[in-house]
């Protein structure tokens, strides 16, 4: 867990930064595939949805997921164990943010708001595994070698 703004402003760019990039290039295959425009697609769109991840993150769906786990879910917890408070937070996040950023994404490429439950069905099944298995490991790691960065710094 981040210990003060530095760290959490490196997790979160790390994190936000890396679901935003996959999650970008699965929209952009599932709306049309591989084509000349993929990539410039994905580049137009990422620096717009980084910083609206960011801000969401940050001020939104970042302190609601964390009141939540530490209000109701982990008290509930009879082992405190890192792995599942970190676990818990995670699906949080992915929930919230998945709610908030299908909802981006239907209205920043213009689509009927019906098409918002499909998005958000679409954006879970790759958002959760991705978070759990690939990026928060990531962010983790590299959350640890600024701290120890920082322990080293500090000694």
């Amino acid at each position: 867990m981040p210990r003060n703004l530095k760290e959490e402003l490196v997790f979160m760019l790390v994190m936000a930064g890396l679901m935003v990039l996959g999650m970008s290039i699965y929209n952009v295959y599932l709306a049309q595939g591989i084509d000349s425009r993929f990539w410039s697609e994905i580049v137009f769109g990422y620096p717009i949805a980084l910083i609206v991840a960011m801000l969401l993150d940050g001020f939104l769906v970042g302190p609601i997921a964390k009141g939540i786990a530490f209000k109701a879910i982990i008290p509930r917890y009879k082992e405190k164990s890192p792995i599942k408070i970190g676990i818990t937070i995670s699906v949080l996040m992915v929930l919230g943010m998945v709610t908030c950023m299908s909802l981006f994404g239907v209205l920043i490429n213009g689509q009927s708001v019906t098409m918002y439950g499909h998005a958000w069905i679409m954006n879970l099944i790759l958002a959760l595994p991705l978070q759990l298995i690939v990026v928060a490991p990531i962010a983790r790691t590299v959350l640890r070698q600024v701290q120890a960065k920082g322990e080293t710094d500090n000694a």
